[in-house]
Protein backbone atom coordinates (compact mmCIF):
# COMPACT_ATOMS: atom_id res chain seq x y z
CA UNK A 1 0.00 0.00 0.00
CA UNK A 2 1.54 3.40 -0.79
CA UNK A 3 1.71 5.93 1.69
CA UNK A 4 -1.25 8.49 1.59
CA UNK A 5 0.97 11.51 0.10
CA UNK A 6 0.86 8.44 0.43
CA UNK A 7 -41.68 1.04 4.91
CA UNK A 8 -38.74 4.16 2.65
CA UNK A 9 -41.76 5.46 0.86
CA UNK A 10 -41.90 8.78 -0.51
CA UNK A 11 -43.58 12.20 0.40
CA UNK A 12 -44.46 12.67 -3.16
CA UNK A 13 -44.68 11.14 -6.49
CA UNK A 14 -41.62 12.50 -8.52
CA UNK A 15 -41.83 11.60 -12.11
CA UNK A 16 -37.92 11.76 -12.72
CA UNK A 17 -35.21 12.01 -10.71
CA UNK A 18 -34.05 15.95 -9.38
CA UNK A 19 -30.92 16.90 -11.19
CA UNK A 20 -28.55 19.24 -9.23
CA UNK A 21 -26.81 21.49 -11.23
CA UNK A 22 -23.93 19.03 -11.87
CA UNK A 23 -26.35 17.00 -13.61
CA UNK A 24 -26.67 13.97 -10.88
CA UNK A 25 -29.83 12.96 -9.12
CA UNK A 26 -28.72 13.69 -5.60
CA UNK A 27 -31.19 11.58 -2.96
CA UNK A 28 -33.36 10.66 -6.23
CA UNK A 29 -31.57 7.28 -7.26
CA UNK A 30 -33.76 7.70 -10.76
CA UNK A 31 -30.40 8.05 -12.64
CA UNK A 32 -29.37 4.68 -11.49
CA UNK A 33 -30.43 2.06 -13.90
CA UNK A 34 -32.13 -0.88 -12.54
CA UNK A 35 -30.78 -4.46 -13.73
CA UNK A 36 -32.45 -7.68 -13.68
CA UNK A 37 -29.36 -9.74 -11.58
CA UNK A 38 -26.64 -8.81 -9.70
CA UNK A 39 -23.02 -8.69 -10.27
CA UNK A 40 -22.04 -9.82 -6.82
CA UNK A 41 -22.98 -10.22 -3.17
CA UNK A 42 -21.37 -8.55 -0.34
CA UNK A 43 -21.20 -8.78 3.51
CA UNK A 44 -22.05 -5.30 5.74
CA UNK A 45 -19.87 -4.93 9.20
CA UNK A 46 -21.00 -1.98 11.05
CA UNK A 47 -23.70 -1.62 8.89
CA UNK A 48 -25.49 1.39 10.69
CA UNK A 49 -28.54 3.02 8.88
CA UNK A 50 -27.48 1.41 5.69
CA UNK A 51 -25.48 4.40 3.70
CA UNK A 52 -22.76 2.05 2.51
CA UNK A 53 -25.39 -0.84 1.93
CA UNK A 54 -27.24 1.32 -0.26
CA UNK A 55 -24.96 2.32 -2.67
CA UNK A 56 -22.99 -0.95 -3.29
CA UNK A 57 -26.73 -2.43 -3.65
CA UNK A 58 -27.78 0.55 -6.33
CA UNK A 59 -24.56 -0.34 -8.24
CA UNK A 60 -25.65 -3.65 -8.79
CA UNK A 61 -24.32 -5.70 -5.45
CA UNK A 62 -26.76 -8.13 -2.99
CA UNK A 63 -26.17 -8.33 0.87
CA UNK A 64 -26.07 -11.38 2.25
CA UNK A 65 -25.38 -11.09 5.51
CA UNK A 66 -25.27 -7.52 7.68
CA UNK A 67 -24.27 -7.32 11.40
CA UNK A 68 -24.95 -3.72 13.16
CA UNK A 69 -24.59 -2.87 16.78
CA UNK A 70 -27.72 -0.53 17.27
CA UNK A 71 -31.04 -1.93 16.93
CA UNK A 72 -32.59 1.18 16.09
CA UNK A 73 -29.58 1.44 12.65
CA UNK A 74 -30.58 -2.25 12.24
CA UNK A 75 -34.26 -1.42 12.40
CA UNK A 76 -33.63 1.49 9.48
CA UNK A 77 -31.10 -0.62 7.44
CA UNK A 78 -34.21 -3.10 7.29
CA UNK A 79 -36.80 -0.68 6.30
CA UNK A 80 -34.22 0.64 3.34
CA UNK A 81 -33.37 -2.84 2.67
CA UNK A 82 -37.12 -3.38 2.11
CA UNK A 83 -37.71 -0.40 0.19
CA UNK A 84 -34.72 -1.03 -2.04
CA UNK A 85 -35.86 -4.57 -2.95
CA UNK A 86 -39.39 -3.17 -4.35
CA UNK A 87 -37.39 -0.77 -6.77
CA UNK A 88 -34.82 -2.86 -8.02
CA UNK A 89 -35.25 -6.24 -9.52
CA UNK A 90 -31.46 -7.71 -8.87
CA UNK A 91 -32.65 -7.36 -4.84
CA UNK A 92 -35.93 -8.89 -4.65
CA UNK A 93 -36.26 -12.54 -3.02
CA UNK A 94 -34.66 -13.31 0.41
CA UNK A 95 -33.78 -10.53 3.01
CA UNK A 96 -29.93 -10.37 3.96
CA UNK A 97 -29.20 -12.19 7.20
CA UNK A 98 -28.64 -9.02 9.70
CA UNK A 99 -27.44 -10.00 13.17
CA UNK A 100 -28.11 -7.02 15.91
CA UNK A 101 -25.33 -6.58 18.69
CA UNK A 102 -21.64 -7.04 19.08
CA UNK A 103 -19.65 -8.75 16.03
CA UNK A 104 -17.29 -10.16 18.98
CA UNK A 105 -20.78 -11.83 20.30
CA UNK A 106 -21.83 -13.73 17.43
CA UNK A 107 -21.84 -17.41 17.59
CA UNK A 108 -19.33 -19.31 15.34
CA UNK A 109 -21.96 -20.81 13.23
CA UNK A 110 -23.51 -17.69 12.15
CA UNK A 111 -20.57 -15.91 11.06
CA UNK A 112 -20.01 -15.87 7.37
CA UNK A 113 -18.20 -18.65 5.58
CA UNK A 114 -15.37 -18.13 3.02
CA UNK A 115 -16.77 -17.73 -0.26
CA UNK A 116 -19.84 -16.82 1.14
CA UNK A 117 -19.80 -13.38 -0.45
CA UNK A 118 -17.86 -11.38 -3.28
CA UNK A 119 -17.31 -8.28 -1.45
CA UNK A 120 -16.70 -7.03 2.56
CA UNK A 121 -17.43 -3.83 3.20
CA UNK A 122 -17.96 -1.27 6.23
CA UNK A 123 -17.04 1.83 8.46
CA UNK A 124 -16.03 0.48 11.63
CA UNK A 125 -16.60 3.03 14.69
CA UNK A 126 -14.41 5.83 14.35
CA UNK A 127 -14.66 7.94 17.37
CA UNK A 128 -11.27 6.93 18.63
CA UNK A 129 -10.23 8.52 15.18
CA UNK A 130 -12.12 11.47 14.75
CA UNK A 131 -11.50 14.76 15.30
CA UNK A 132 -14.23 15.28 16.82
CA UNK A 133 -13.01 12.62 19.86
CA UNK A 134 -9.66 12.09 21.79
CA UNK A 135 -8.11 11.14 19.12
CA UNK A 136 -6.43 8.27 21.01
CA UNK A 137 -4.90 5.46 19.01
CA UNK A 138 -5.56 3.53 22.29
CA UNK A 139 -9.45 3.37 22.45
CA UNK A 140 -10.91 0.03 21.86
CA UNK A 141 -13.06 1.11 19.72
CA UNK A 142 -10.07 1.78 17.72
CA UNK A 143 -9.38 -2.03 17.14
CA UNK A 144 -12.73 -3.01 15.37
CA UNK A 145 -10.75 -1.50 12.28
CA UNK A 146 -8.47 -4.90 12.76
CA UNK A 147 -12.02 -6.96 13.57
CA UNK A 148 -12.74 -5.61 10.62
CA UNK A 149 -9.81 -6.95 8.67
CA UNK A 150 -10.02 -10.55 10.39
CA UNK A 151 -13.94 -10.84 8.89
CA UNK A 152 -11.60 -10.20 5.29
CA UNK A 153 -9.81 -13.28 6.58
CA UNK A 154 -12.31 -15.37 7.19
CA UNK A 155 -14.56 -14.53 3.84
CA UNK A 156 -11.79 -14.55 1.31
CA UNK A 157 -13.50 -12.10 -0.79
CA UNK A 158 -12.70 -10.81 -4.12
CA UNK A 159 -12.04 -7.41 -2.36
CA UNK A 160 -13.08 -5.09 0.66
CA UNK A 161 -13.79 -1.46 1.52
CA UNK A 162 -13.47 0.25 4.65
CA UNK A 163 -14.60 3.30 4.95
CA UNK A 164 -13.12 5.80 7.76
CA UNK A 165 -12.37 9.04 9.19
CA UNK A 166 -9.64 11.83 7.28
CA UNK A 167 -7.50 11.03 10.21
CA UNK A 168 -6.90 7.86 10.03
CA UNK A 169 -6.26 8.34 6.61
CA UNK A 170 -3.66 11.09 7.23
CA UNK A 171 -2.84 12.09 11.07
CA UNK A 172 0.41 10.98 12.60
CA UNK A 173 -0.32 9.73 15.66
CA UNK A 174 -2.38 6.62 13.50
CA UNK A 175 0.99 6.14 11.30
CA UNK A 176 1.54 2.60 13.32
CA UNK A 177 -2.16 1.29 12.26
CA UNK A 178 -2.10 2.60 9.16
CA UNK A 179 1.04 0.03 8.64
CA UNK A 180 -0.77 -2.51 10.59
CA UNK A 181 -3.71 -2.52 8.21
CA UNK A 182 -1.58 -2.81 5.13
CA UNK A 183 0.59 -5.18 6.28
CA UNK A 184 -2.74 -7.43 7.40
CA UNK A 185 -4.01 -6.86 3.86
CA UNK A 186 -0.47 -8.29 2.65
CA UNK A 187 -0.54 -10.87 4.53
CA UNK A 188 -4.19 -12.01 3.72
CA UNK A 189 -2.47 -11.57 -0.19
CA UNK A 190 -4.80 -8.30 -0.72
CA UNK A 191 -2.95 -5.31 -2.79
CA UNK A 192 -4.16 -2.59 -0.78
CA UNK A 193 -4.65 1.11 -1.09
CA UNK A 194 -5.80 4.51 0.91
CA UNK A 195 -7.67 7.04 -0.91
CA UNK A 196 -8.85 10.41 0.82
CA UNK A 197 -12.53 11.44 -0.90
CA UNK A 198 -14.17 14.63 -0.61
CA UNK A 199 -17.74 13.49 -0.85
CA UNK A 200 -18.61 16.70 -2.83
CA UNK A 201 -16.82 15.70 -5.59
CA UNK A 202 -19.22 12.64 -6.23
CA UNK A 203 -22.66 14.13 -6.25
CA UNK A 204 -23.17 14.68 -2.69
CA UNK A 205 -24.34 18.17 -1.45
CA UNK A 206 -21.99 18.10 1.26
CA UNK A 207 -17.70 18.41 1.73
CA UNK A 208 -17.36 15.34 4.16
CA UNK A 209 -13.94 14.28 3.49
CA UNK A 210 -13.56 10.51 4.30
CA UNK A 211 -10.64 7.48 3.54
CA UNK A 212 -11.65 4.73 1.69
CA UNK A 213 -9.52 1.80 2.24
CA UNK A 214 -9.56 -0.13 -0.67
CA UNK A 215 -8.18 -4.14 -1.17
CA UNK A 216 -8.44 -6.33 -4.26
CA UNK A 217 -7.42 -10.07 -4.27
CA UNK A 218 -6.40 -10.55 -7.90
CA UNK A 219 -5.87 -6.95 -9.06
CA UNK A 220 -4.77 -3.49 -8.02
CA UNK A 221 -7.44 -0.53 -6.80
CA UNK A 222 -7.95 1.99 -8.09
CA UNK A 223 -9.08 5.87 -7.01
CA UNK A 224 -12.69 6.04 -7.45
CA UNK A 225 -12.99 9.04 -10.23
CA UNK A 226 -15.02 11.97 -9.03
CA UNK A 227 -18.02 12.99 -10.77
CA UNK A 228 -18.87 16.77 -9.11
CA UNK A 229 -15.21 17.92 -8.30
CA UNK A 230 -16.05 21.13 -10.34
CA UNK A 231 -19.55 21.74 -9.67
CA UNK A 232 -20.07 20.12 -6.25
CA UNK A 233 -24.18 20.11 -5.76
CA UNK A 234 -25.09 22.61 -3.20
CA UNK A 235 -27.51 22.66 -0.01
CA UNK A 236 -30.24 24.73 -1.31
CA UNK A 237 -30.18 21.67 -4.38
CA UNK A 238 -30.92 18.72 -1.64
CA UNK A 239 -33.23 20.68 0.48
CA UNK A 240 -35.29 21.71 -2.86
CA UNK A 241 -35.88 17.91 -3.28
CA UNK A 242 -38.41 17.78 0.10
CA UNK A 243 -41.73 19.36 0.76
CA UNK A 244 -41.52 22.79 2.31
CA UNK A 245 -40.08 23.25 6.27
CA UNK A 246 -42.47 21.47 8.61
CA UNK A 247 -45.28 19.86 6.26
CA UNK A 248 -45.40 15.82 5.90
CA UNK A 249 -42.00 14.71 4.56
CA UNK A 250 -40.42 17.42 6.30
CA UNK A 251 -41.55 17.47 9.37
CA UNK A 252 -38.39 16.00 12.09
CA UNK A 253 -38.33 19.78 13.48
CA UNK A 254 -35.09 19.96 15.61
CA UNK A 255 -36.60 21.39 18.63
CA UNK A 256 -33.48 23.08 19.85
CA UNK A 257 -33.78 26.96 19.83
CA UNK A 258 -31.03 29.47 18.09
CA UNK A 259 -29.85 31.76 20.28
CA UNK A 260 -26.96 33.91 20.25
CA UNK A 261 -23.70 33.54 21.89
CA UNK A 262 -23.11 35.96 24.65
CA UNK A 263 -19.15 35.81 23.87
CA UNK A 264 -19.51 34.99 20.17
CA UNK A 265 -16.44 33.10 18.78
CA UNK A 266 -15.14 35.35 15.51
CA UNK A 267 -13.95 33.59 12.23
CA UNK A 268 -13.29 35.73 8.99
CA UNK A 269 -16.25 33.51 7.94
CA UNK A 270 -19.66 34.36 8.96
CA UNK A 271 -20.26 30.26 8.48
CA UNK A 272 -17.57 29.25 10.84
CA UNK A 273 -16.88 30.31 14.12
CA UNK A 274 -19.29 30.09 16.99
CA UNK A 275 -22.15 32.81 16.89
CA UNK A 276 -25.05 30.98 18.22
CA UNK A 277 -25.65 28.51 21.48
CA UNK A 278 -23.85 25.39 20.94
CA UNK A 279 -21.52 24.25 18.26
CA UNK A 280 -24.34 24.36 15.42
CA UNK A 281 -23.22 26.65 12.63
CA UNK A 282 -25.23 27.95 9.68
CA UNK A 283 -24.92 26.97 6.22
CA UNK A 284 -23.89 28.40 2.91
CA UNK A 285 -26.99 27.19 0.96
CA UNK A 286 -25.26 27.73 -2.30
CA UNK A 287 -22.38 26.01 -1.18
CA UNK A 288 -21.78 21.98 -0.11
CA UNK A 289 -22.85 21.75 3.46
CA UNK A 290 -19.89 21.03 6.29
CA UNK A 291 -20.07 17.56 7.25
CA UNK A 292 -23.26 17.01 9.34
CA UNK A 293 -22.47 15.65 13.04
CA UNK A 294 -23.40 12.47 14.80
CA UNK A 295 -24.09 14.83 17.49
CA UNK A 296 -27.11 16.78 15.77
CA UNK A 297 -30.58 16.62 17.37
CA UNK A 298 -29.61 19.75 19.96
CA UNK A 299 -27.43 22.46 19.72
CA UNK A 300 -25.05 21.10 17.50
CA UNK A 301 -27.78 20.82 14.77
CA UNK A 302 -26.93 22.75 11.64
CA UNK A 303 -28.67 26.30 10.91
CA UNK A 304 -30.12 27.25 7.87
CA UNK A 305 -32.10 30.91 7.19
CA UNK A 306 -35.55 29.95 5.81
CA UNK A 307 -35.97 33.40 4.52
CA UNK A 308 -32.76 32.88 2.12
CA UNK A 309 -33.76 29.79 1.35
CA UNK A 310 -37.59 30.87 0.00
CA UNK A 311 -36.68 34.43 -1.48
CA UNK A 312 -32.83 34.76 -2.28
CA UNK A 313 -32.67 37.47 0.10
CA UNK A 314 -29.16 38.11 1.85
CA UNK A 315 -28.44 35.99 4.37
CA UNK A 316 -29.01 37.29 8.12
CA UNK A 317 -25.77 35.92 9.47
CA UNK A 318 -23.88 38.18 7.35
CA UNK A 319 -25.22 41.19 8.47
CA UNK A 320 -24.34 39.78 11.43
CA UNK A 321 -21.08 39.08 11.74
CA UNK A 322 -20.51 42.34 10.08
CA UNK A 323 -22.16 43.88 12.58
CA UNK A 324 -19.91 42.40 15.40
CA UNK A 325 -16.90 42.54 12.86
CA UNK A 326 -17.47 46.26 13.21
CA UNK A 327 -17.03 46.48 17.41
CA UNK A 328 -21.33 45.77 17.45
CA UNK A 329 -22.19 44.04 20.40
CA UNK A 330 -23.93 40.03 20.40
CA UNK A 331 -27.52 40.05 19.76
CA UNK A 332 -30.31 39.19 22.69
CA UNK A 333 -32.09 37.48 20.44
CA UNK A 334 -32.27 35.80 16.74
CA UNK A 335 -35.15 36.07 13.87
CA UNK A 336 -37.26 33.46 13.77
CA UNK A 337 -36.07 33.12 10.13
CA UNK A 338 -32.80 31.06 11.47
CA UNK A 339 -33.30 27.42 12.06
CA UNK A 340 -32.07 24.28 12.61
CA UNK A 341 -32.35 21.32 10.08
CA UNK A 342 -34.89 18.66 9.74
CA UNK A 343 -34.24 14.96 10.03
CA UNK A 344 -35.13 14.94 6.53
CA UNK A 345 -32.75 17.80 5.29
CA UNK A 346 -29.82 16.03 7.29
CA UNK A 347 -30.84 12.73 5.46
CA UNK A 348 -31.03 14.35 1.97
CA UNK A 349 -28.11 16.39 2.66
CA UNK A 350 -26.33 12.93 3.17
CA UNK A 351 -27.46 11.47 0.00
CA UNK A 352 -30.18 9.31 1.42
CA UNK A 353 -33.09 8.31 -1.27
CA UNK A 354 -36.16 10.27 -0.12
CA UNK A 355 -38.63 8.95 2.42
CA UNK A 356 -36.45 7.35 4.42
CA UNK A 357 -38.17 5.81 7.53
CA UNK A 358 -35.82 6.56 9.89
CA UNK A 359 -36.30 4.31 13.37
CA UNK A 360 -35.95 5.67 17.18
CA UNK A 361 -36.07 8.61 19.08
CA UNK A 362 -35.20 12.11 17.32
CA UNK A 363 -31.43 12.10 18.62
CA UNK A 364 -31.23 8.51 17.68
CA UNK A 365 -32.29 9.11 14.10
CA UNK A 366 -30.01 12.43 13.98
CA UNK A 367 -27.35 10.30 15.02
CA UNK A 368 -27.71 7.59 12.62
CA UNK A 369 -27.55 10.32 9.60
CA UNK A 370 -24.47 11.83 10.94
CA UNK A 371 -22.46 8.34 11.31
CA UNK A 372 -23.22 7.15 7.60
CA UNK A 373 -21.35 6.93 4.57
CA UNK A 374 -23.17 8.94 2.03
CA UNK A 375 -25.09 6.54 0.00
CA UNK A 376 -23.60 8.54 -3.45
CA UNK A 377 -20.06 8.37 -2.31
CA UNK A 378 -20.42 4.74 -1.63
CA UNK A 379 -22.20 4.18 -5.17
CA UNK A 380 -19.17 5.87 -6.80
CA UNK A 381 -16.69 3.94 -4.96
CA UNK A 382 -18.88 0.65 -5.81
CA UNK A 383 -18.94 1.67 -9.26
CA UNK A 384 -15.18 2.21 -9.63
CA UNK A 385 -14.37 -1.25 -8.21
CA UNK A 386 -16.56 -3.10 -10.47
CA UNK A 387 -14.40 -1.75 -12.96
CA UNK A 388 -11.17 -2.62 -10.96
CA UNK A 389 -13.17 -6.27 -10.51
CA UNK A 390 -13.93 -6.35 -14.62
CA UNK A 391 -17.16 -6.28 -13.95
CA UNK A 392 -19.23 -4.49 -16.75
Amino acid sequence: MNSPSLTLERPNEPTEPLLGASGLGLSDFGDVPSIGSDVGTFVSLYAGAGGMDIGFSLAGFRPTWVNELDHYAAATHESATRQLQAERPHLRGVLPRVHTGSLLDIPEGDLPTAGSADLVIGGPPCQGFSVAGKMDPDDQRSIHVFHFMEMVGRVRPKAFVMENVKALFENQRFSLIRERLADRAEELGYSAEMFLCNASHFGVPQARERMLFIGILDGSPSRPTPSSKDNPPTVREALAQLPAFGMPGNDGICPAKVTPAKSPVMRRSPYAGMLFNGAGRPMDPDAPAPTVPASMGGNRTPIVDQEQLDTGTDPWVLKYHAHLRNGGKPRKSIPKRMRRLTVQEASAIQTFPLGMTWVGPQTVQFRQIGNAVPPRLALAAAENLKGDLGIF
